[in-house]
């Protein structure tokens, strides 16, 4: 690790660090026990925004993973909490799923078709061409385009499905209007995160699976950041980029002691 503060808060992405495929990592059990164990304040991200703190704490749960609600931090929240501060009590057009629609109303947030202050673009299984066409047309009359995250493609049994980064450039192709999008590799994401538990970046540490959000999104957002090759980004892959992580490991499990 780099001379840095010590390490009293921890982020850590969900997919491919402390769970994959819907299946625990080896060690995640036992660190996710330590954090809480030691009273160390903490947050799982994800950019998945179709489900809940509530919903995903029950799938972690089913995996072997305690970590309660308040301790999941989800893009939709993120965004939620950007556009509260942007606008507050404002409207909003909103393609996505109870995770999303759910924050929103949390944030105060008014659901419209009209005339709404935003189109706000999230995760769904089941984009409607409808939905689609109606946000390109709210786009064009004058509401500002909002995206939760930039991946392109998500996962499925049956193979790989669009997300929302995929359904964005749909958009922006049809409006020429480019979304701002809040969650990972965007730090806004991180902040909001580091906020939520009143955390300094300084003492931080952010764990992901890949270069080119998580460790890019911390590093930004002046976090420890910490590889972990149990998920997309492999050691040998490392020096393709231009920037580096401050420390990687083969797994969470070998995190346990630094908790």
């Amino acid at each position: 690790m780099s001379e840095r503060k010590a390490i009293e808060c921890w982020l850590s992405d969900m997919d491919g660090v402390l769970v994959h495929e819907g299946h625990p990592v080896p060690g995640a059990d036992e660190f996710i026990a330590k954090l809480r164990a030691t009273g160390r304040r903490f947050l799982v991200l994800t950019n998945n925004s179709i489900y809940t703190p509530r919903d995903l704490s029950v799938r972690l749960r089913a995996a072997g993973l305690d970590v309660p609600p308040e301790s999941i931090w989800t893009s939709a929240l993120a965004t939620a909490a950007f556009l509260s501060t942007q606008r507050p009590e404002g409207s909003a057009y909103v393609i996505g799923e109870a995770g999303l629609t759910t924050a929103l109303h949390q944030a105060g947030y008014v659901l419209t078709d009209l005339d709404p202050d935003y189109v706000v673009l999230g995760e769904t299984r089941t984009y409607s061409f409808t939905s689609i066409t109606r946000a390109i047309r709210l786009i064009e009359n004058g509401a500002r385009f909002i995206a939760t995250n930039p991946d392109p493609v998500g996962p499925s049994h049956e193979g790989s499905l669009p997300a929302c980064g995929a359904v964005a450039a749909l958009i922006t192709k049809a409006t020429g209007v480019e979304p701002y999008f809040v969650g990972k590799p965007n730090p806004m994401m991180m902040r909001s995160a580091l906020n939520r538990i009143d955390a300094h970046s300084e003492s931080t540490a952010m764990i992901g699976d890949r270069m080119d959000t998580d460790i890019v999104c911390g590093m930004e957002a002046g976090l420890h950041t910490i590889l972990v090759l149990t998920g997309v980004t492999q050691k040998e892959q490392i020096d393709r980029f231009p920037f580096r992580p401050s420390h990687v490991a083969a797994s969470v499990a070998d995190l346990i002691d630094l908790v």
